[in-house]
């Protein structure tokens, strides 16, 4: 008859343990290879043709590929990551004041309208001053 096969010992832990270290391995030169070749895309100062040598070279040699551009512009690298993040934290806050309505350019007049008003309410603003600030912003 046929007998069970625990398959425990047909795949010892050590076994398990090299499997999951070459499938992290993997996911890491494919992380690697990726934020390489946004990289090539990012850089602004290489030309067309410089950025298309780099992709043969990584698509034809990969592993060597990445070596070289790792010790060729790899302290490039986290500098071009860092300018990237920068202009997207600017351009989120000036999206976030156009929209919000704070003071810049998306600012709305009615709310300096409602500010003078208010001022005037409290006696702060006369009549006249009221009136000439009105038709500052209404200009």
């Amino acid at each position: 008859m046929y007998a069970a096969v625990d398959l425990a010992y047909d795949y010892p832990v050590l076994g398990a343990f090299w499997t999951v270290m070459w499938v992290f391995l993997w996911v890491m030169w494919l992380i690697l290879l990726f934020r390489i070749v946004v990289d090539v895309f990012r850089d602004h100062d290489m030309s067309g043709w410089v950025k298309a040598a780099w992709l043969l070279f990584l698509i034809l040699v990969p592993f060597l590929g990445v070596l070289v551009y790792v010790i060729a512009r790899g302290r490039d690298m986290g500098r071009r990551e860092i300018r990237h993040t920068q202009e997207q934290r600017q351009a989120f806050d000036a999206y976030i004041r156009e929209t919000a309505g704070s003071d810049g350019p998306g600012k709305s007049g009615a709310d300096d309208l409602f500010r003078l008003s208010e001022l005037k309410a409290r006696g702060e603003l006369s009549e006249e001053e009221f009136q000439r600030a009105k038709q500052k912003l209404l200009a």
